[in-house]
């Protein structure tokens, strides 16, 4: 995914509407969609639907985990609390905090760094040992802030920020929820809307995590930037004008010199912003002009 076209999008997004002032009701949408699929990928039970219904319903769903339910409902707040959190520093304190906040009730020693040291579940590596987790947040803190005070781009200072948290493990559990929230507020503080990462990104999520414990980040920002187009393309649809609305690949073959199965294979690999619902791509008519503009070809 190219930056011009990000760029471009997040432009026009801004024009559209401020990210404190998104309308609650798009805040409820990307919040289930969000919290069903960080914690989907982690094992939970909850279907997107039954996020939807305890969270805009307020109902619970019959036959699923309490430990599941709660999960979902504390992780939601803390989603939300991103809103807040975009306007103040990272802090260790804050991190601690945002732990506590997803998974109190749930695990013994929320908001507490990791006491134990152990393996990964497949994982190819080993975190650092428990004694040297608070030194080694410590550094990533300054690290991270180094990198931003010299002007690192957002998805290559996201990926790395990212990727070492997961890496360090400070929790004995709850890492990569947490990270992902860090990740959110790392986009949100810097006026770009947050991510979501579903079931359907897990193994390219989890193969940028493997190259970037080789040294090569190139996937992870990759993927982020994809994922990125995804939810810019998904928030103009509801505060855009006509042009920001999604079409399917038919109808985008018809407004461009593309066939439809050209468009999907650029759907497929990540150079056209777009949202997938089962076999079915959709894209909108303001991301064609921009890729035309800026990459595509004339015709196929």
């Amino acid at each position: 995914m190219e930056q011009v076209i990000l760029d471009n999008m997040r432009s026009k997004l801004l024009e559209r509407t401020n990210i404190d002032t998104l309308p609650a009701s798009t805040w409820k949408h990307i919040a289930a969609l969000n919290t069903w699929g960080t914690n989907a990928i982690e094992g939970s039970t909850i279907t997107r639907k039954d996020a939807e219904k305890i969270l805009v319903e307020d109902k619970t769903p019959t036959g699923k985990p309490m430990r599941d339910v709660l999960e979902t409902i504390q992780h939601e707040r803390a989603f939300r609390g991103l809103l807040q959190r975009r306007k103040i520093d990272i802090t260790l304190e804050s991190i601690l905090e945002l732990h506590d906040e997803v998974f109190r009730l749930i695990l013994p020693d929320a908001g507490q760094w990791r006491r134990i040291n152990g393996r990964i579940k497949g994982a190819d590596f080993t975190p650092p040992r428990m004694e040297k987790v608070i030194n080694e947040m410590e550094k990533w803190l300054s690290d991270y802030r180094q990198r931003d005070v010299e002007g690192e781009n957002v998805f290559i200072l996201g990926s790395w920020m990212h990727y070492e948290f997961e890496r360090i493990h400070p929790f004995s559990d709850g890492n990569g929820r947490v990270g992902r929230l860090l990740l959110n507020q790392h986009f949100l503080s810097r006026n770009w809307p947050p991510v979501h990462i579903l079931p359907v990104h897990r193994e390219d999520y989890l193969y940028g995590l493997r190259e970037a414990l080789k040294g090569n980040f190139n996937s992870l920002i990759n993927f982020l930037r994809i994922i990125m187009g995804s939810s810019l393309l998904d928030l103009l649809n509801i505060v855009g004008t006509n042009e920001d609305r999604l079409i399917s690949l038919k109808e985008a073959s018809q407004l461009s010199p593309y066939s439809e199965k050209y468009l999907a294979l650029r759907c497929k690999a990540g150079e056209i912003p777009s949202l997938r619902s089962g076999r079915e791509w959709r894209t909108s008519n303001f991301v064609l002009e921009l890729y035309m503009e800026h990459i595509g070809r004339k015709a196929d």
